[in-house]
């Protein structure tokens, strides 16, 4: 096998055209094993070589041009080809590439991320974040709110309250500790999840759990009393804390009403137990803010983050402690037995402050809030129009779509009829990234996308949709 095209020059692997796709496939194949991929069925079909991006497209290795409405992975808001965000790596790089900042060490970029943070990081209630934890990712930020937690608890003396409480459906990584804090029964099938002292109440998704007749608001208010309800059955005594995402991402970019948050948050102060945003995918400008725990008004004690940050051009995630926290750890804490390797790397808090500086410059998160984000939920409540589209619902730069089988009657598809994915193909083969969740189609632009972009991509879906009406006809889904 030919292995040759794993160490061409830059200069040769920047066009399309100049790939062996079947080649780099074979090789994928053989040696690369994919997150959240069926390997024998990856086998047989061959994966898709992605082998350069701008602004908000990518291209294969067969030189198609495909809109990304996924920002890759909700990360990469800035958009592709930032120079800025590459020479700040590179001048990191050729000035300190590494040191670690265990041992009462530390480094310029990540001191002066973690100062930058603290002052964007909003006060809110009387809450302020004037510490952080660096990390990896999101997986590695949420095992370590797992560790920081029990530890708060631990020197206020209340050792027995370890629960921590999420949500069905959640997506809180994908580490032991991650996958257990999230809620997706297919993940807790594979490892023996969730591990000991979390659990999970109901997702606060209107159009699967309402009652009939139920409003939004008092349906906001119902979802959110599940957790008083859980806190009561397991003793508020024993509950250390409970975590959720703003919206949820992974689930399906699923909106909660607007009562939903300010109730949970009555509910936690009375109980006395902290409050974990898990922002990895929200914050950033990705719902119009730097955080999103802003936009809806809620009081966290600590704030997960990682993606947007750096806009994914590098690997680099955190925790933002609020005073309630740090004080307890930094005052009498001692030694926190926790951290990486990797916490508060240099090249990846210098390409941070990089893509601050950048969204700063160009106004991306008044701009997601003022213009591009109703914009692109106007567009986006027109397909709710569409024959095939039960919901359709944005906040900020996220939305999705639900395929129903009968608009009138709320009826969905058959599951292993699997529209969601016959939708996705349809969208790739029209030159679009748009994610399947089940039969939700969900979206997360780059922040960068113009008002002539999301036509462009509104008229995408569009197409996809009528693709699919047109297929589920023919096999007999659909009259």
């Amino acid at each position: 096998m030919n292995t040759s095209i794993l160490i061409a020059p830059p200069a040769l692997v920047r066009r399309a055209e100049q790939q062996d796709t079947q080649a780099i496939q074979a090789l994928d194949s053989a040696h690369f094993i994919h997150p959240f991929t069926d390997h024998g069925d990856l086998a047989t079909r061959g994966s898709r070589v992605i082998t350069h991006a701008d602004n908000i497209y990518v291209w294969d290795s067969e030189d198609h041009k495909i809109l990304d409405a996924m920002s890759g992975l909700w990360c990469v808001n800035a958009g592709y080809g930032r120079k800025e965000l590459a020479d700040a790596a590179y001048q990191q790089m050729m000035t300190l590439p590494f040191y670690n900042t265990f041992f009462q060490t530390t480094n310029v970029p990540a001191v002066q991320l973690a100062t930058k943070l603290a002052a964007l990081a909003p006060k809110v209630g009387g809450r302020r974040f004037e510490h952080v934890f660096f990390s990896s990712s999101g997986s590695e930020s949420n095992d370590t709110n797992v560790r920081m937690v029990r530890r708060y608890w631990d020197l206020l003396g209340q050792p027995q309250r370890k629960v921590i409480i999420s949500r069905n459906n959640a997506y809180h990584g994908s580490t032991m500790a991650g996958a257990s804090l999230g809620g997706m029964s297919g993940m807790h099938a594979q490892g023996d999840l969730p591990i000991p002292n979390i659990t999970h109440i109901e997702q606060p998704y209107f159009f699967e759990n309402a009652l009939p007749g139920e409003s939004e608001a008092d349906f906001g208010l119902r979802a959110a009393r599940w957790l008083d309800e859980k806190i009561l059955s397991i003793g508020a005594d024993k509950v250390a804390a409970f975590i959720a995402e703003p919206v949820q991402g992974a689930g399906g970019v699923i909106i909660p009403p607007s009562t939903y948050w300010p109730e949970i948050q009555r509910i936690v102060d009375k109980h006395g137990i902290l409050l974990i945003s898990d922002e990895v995918i929200c914050a950033f400008g990705r719902l119009g803010h730097w955080f999103a725990y802003e936009k809806f008004g809620m009081r966290p004690d600590l704030v997960t983050f990682a993606k947007g940050v750096t806009s994914g051009y590098i690997p680099l995630g955190g925790v933002m402690v609020g005073d309630r926290v740090a004080q307890v750890l930094v005052d009498k804490g001692g030694e926190f037995n926790h951290g990486y390797t990797y916490s508060g790397h240099p090249v990846a808090c210098a390409v941070a402050l990089a893509n601050i500086e950048l969204m700063e410059r160009e106004n991306l998160v008044v701009q997601v809030r003022d213009d591009t984000g109703p914009y692109l939920a106007e567009r986006f409540e027109e397909l709710r129009h569409h024959p095939l589209v039960g919901t359709a619902e944005a906040c900020g730069f996220v939305a999705g779509l639900l395929l129903v089988k009968n608009k009138a009657t709320r009826e969905l598809f058959d599951p292993d009829l699997g529209v969601g994915m016959m939708c996705r193909a349809h969208c790739f083969r029209n030159g679009l990234i748009m994610r399947a969740v089940g039969d939700r189609m969900i979206i997360a632009p780059p922040l960068v996308m113009t008002r002539a972009q999301i036509d462009e991509m509104v008229a995408l879906i569009r197409r996809c949709l009528d693709a699919t009406v047109d297929e589920l006809r023919a096999v007999g889904q659909l009259g």
